[in-house]
């Protein structure tokens, strides 16, 4: 079965990728999840389009990987969040929450994906987070989580 990949699949391909997959994975799986969709002429069309959009997210080169890092290390990142009378959290800071609070204080647009927190941010306080630009360029960030 030929498809084209509307996201990112691990281990298959990128957005705007045409791919051949079993039947079943492709029918059962990608199709559904909305990961992909039938490689036909109005679909093609759409590849071009889906490309177009993954090519502004992505990082182009080893130098523009280590500007954006340089960018994410001089920020102060301020997460505000609702918090209990003990500075527990109502549920927990996601890698959305991350990105949303570094394109807040100044910093880069970058895929929620490549945020890596490795404990689960459940208090206020100041959680070590990862981020990941390129395979081999990764920047470690310190977010405070402030009550809101």
């Amino acid at each position: 079965m030929k498809l084209i990949l509307t996201a990112d699949v691990p281990n298959l391909g990128a957005s705007g990728d045409a791919v051949v997959v079993k039947d079943g994975y492709g029918r059962n799986y990608l199709v559904p999840q909305g990961l992909a969709v039938a490689a036909t002429r109005g679909a093609e069309r759409q590849v071009a389009n889906i490309r177009r959009a993954r090519d502004a997210r992505t990082v182009r080169d080893q130098a523009h990987a280590n500007e954006i890092k340089q960018q994410l290390q001089a920020l102060e990142v301020s997460l505000p969040a609702k918090a209990g009378e003990n500075g527990k959290l109502f549920g927990s800071v996601t890698g959305a929450d991350v990105v949303a609070a570094i394109a807040k204080a100044g910093g880069p647009k970058l895929d929620k994906r490549s945020v890596v927190i490795k404990h689960a941010i459940k208090n206020l306080g100041s959680h070590p987070v990862q981020v990941k630009v390129l395979a081999d360029v990764e920047v470690n960030l310190s977010v405070s989580v402030v009550s809101a």
